[in-house]
């Protein structure tokens, strides 16, 4: 069974007064990039059988425009989320599940696609290093069932910037 994680970062947020870091809504910009994200989605990834997504306001309006429709979990424990927690909480998934999208923020989506990466001398991998971007997405693939994801367990195959 292969397993493929994407990880995505949520998309470029506005900074209206007197809001709140959770509540911050998309900047325009951000809803174009989502949007643009969600049509690479369709077209070069794996059918996305779920989603876990951030409680965020940013991150919620990420995923509803990217047009993904898979099942959505949302939670709190994604929001600054370290990469230990973030690889606990994509371990509890059902091994029913090909593929699992992940919304969430920085620094816990890149540094766990990092972590996770078994390929850290890639081109993919030096890219991501250097920033991970709004909207950016990481595709992992795993040769285990979730339970058994961990440091340096996947493949980082693709990187991609939607602009």
């Amino acid at each position: 069974m292969v397993a493929t994680l994407i990880l995505m970062r949520h998309g470029k947020s506005a900074y209206p007064d007197n809001v709140d870091d959770h509540a911050r809504p998309l900047a325009p910009r951000g809803e174009r990039e989502a949007a643009l994200a969600g049509d690479w989605l369709r077209t070069a990834a794996p059918p996305i059988d779920a989603v876990r997504c951030s409680t965020a306001e940013r991150t919620r309006q990420t995923l509803r425009a990217t047009g993904i429709t898979a099942p959505v979990e949302y939670t709190d424990d994604i929001y600054d989320a370290n990469p230990h927690t973030l690889m606990e909480l994509i371990g509890l998934t059902d091994d029913s599940i090909s593929t699992l999208l992940v919304v969430g923020h920085v620094p816990g989506i890149p540094w766990t696609a990092w972590e996770l990466a078994g390929n850290r001398e890639s081109e993919q991998a030096t890219e991501l290093s250097r920033k991970f971007p709004t909207s950016a997405l990481a595709v992992l693939e795993f040769e285990r069932p979730w339970a058994q994801l961990g440091p340096g367990t996947g493949e980082l195959t693709v990187f991609h910037v939607p602009r």
